[in-house]
């Protein structure tokens, strides 16, 4: 009972004291936050005014001056004053002189944009023509224009054509580069693989004209009357020759290249290209491809035939 008593008894009157001196001090902080925000924004309009009033004066001192120019050029024109008493002159600005140093400072300052690009683009030229310089430069380069991966990803493929190469660059080694283009039905796998950008670049220069291909190659990429050489005349008397291929099918192709002979297609073969004008070489330049690199298929067409 007597602890409802205390629960409903009043408050004291000092206990009501602390609360109005909570809430006095909660509202001088908070007159005082909006006084200095009043105070701010005072100062702030203050220091714009006075900005505009300066900017106002000076753009009334210009336009007085520009005034005045032009009465005293009016005047000067209709002869009422003398050329040598007119207040218009020319002002030349004082030459300022720079040191030595600071002339190559200011220099490369004002010019560093284009300093900048010049020097990339001279480390672009030093880089491509390094890394053109550097690349190997095989002594021949065979294209395999069909889709065969067991061939065409051979360890020994290159070094089955090394065998009758020559160091036709005369770096003292024989390097004979093999450039697998997999151009199959699957148009969607030719994408993937790059293969038409490919046949793009390769067929229209004169670094190749030993090609290993199928009946595909021979019906879509190189029609063989107006691209190939016709072989049973360099070969008449060769069982696996017919018109411009060389087949494979029965011969050791497959064991020196290290694969089971079942995986040479009965419609696979090697051929050469016939030397003529392309996109971007001429006649002469593949001419020049074919003398080199006829002598490799001579041996190898003629070690082939030989061993079977």
């Amino acid at each position: 009972m007597k602890e409802k008593d205390k629960k409903n008894a009043p408050a004291s009157p000092e206990e009501n004291d602390k609360i109005d001196i909570k809430k006095s001090i909660f509202q001088v902080n908070k007159d005082l936050k909006k006084q200095r925000e009043a105070e701010m924004q005072a100062q702030q309009q203050e220091i714009e005014r006075r900005y505009a009033e300066k900017e106002k004066q000076k753009r009334e001192a210009y336009e007085k001056k520009l005034q005045d120019e032009r009465i005293e050029l009016m005047r000067l024109k209709q002869g009422l004053v003398d050329e040598s008493e007119a207040t218009i002159h020319e002002e030349k600005e004082e030459e300022v002189k720079l040191s030595l140093g600071k002339k190559i400072f200011n220099f490369f300052y004002h010019n560093k944009w284009w300093l900048g690009l010049g020097v990339f683009f001279v480390g672009l030229g030093v880089f491509l023509i390094t890394d053109m310089l550097s690349k190997p430069h095989p002594d021949s380069i065979i294209l395999m224009l069909c889709e065969n991966g067991d061939v065409g990803n051979s360890t020994y493929l290159s070094e089955f054509f090394e065998e009758y190469a020559d160091d036709s660059n005369g770096n003292g080694k024989v390097e004979v580069s093999v450039y697998y283009i997999p151009y199959g039905d699957d148009e969607y796998q030719n994408y993937i693989n790059g293969v038409s950008n490919k046949l793009t670049n390769f067929l229209n220069n004169a670094d190749s004209v030993i090609v290993i291909g199928n009946k595909k190659t021979t019906d879509e990429l190189l029609i063989p009357d107006e691209s190939l050489v016709d072989l049973s005349r360099l070969y008449p008397d060769d069982p696996h020759v017919k018109d411009c291929c060389y087949y494979l099918k029965n011969t050791d192709f497959a064991e020196k290249i290290g694969i089971a002979p079942s995986l040479i297609s009965d419609d696979m073969f090697l051929a050469l290209r016939k030397p003529k004008k392309l996109l971007h070489s001429s006649e002469k330049d593949m001419q020049e491809t074919y003398d080199k690199d006829f002598p490799l298929f001579d041996k190898m067409i003629k070690d082939l035939s030989k061993t079977k």
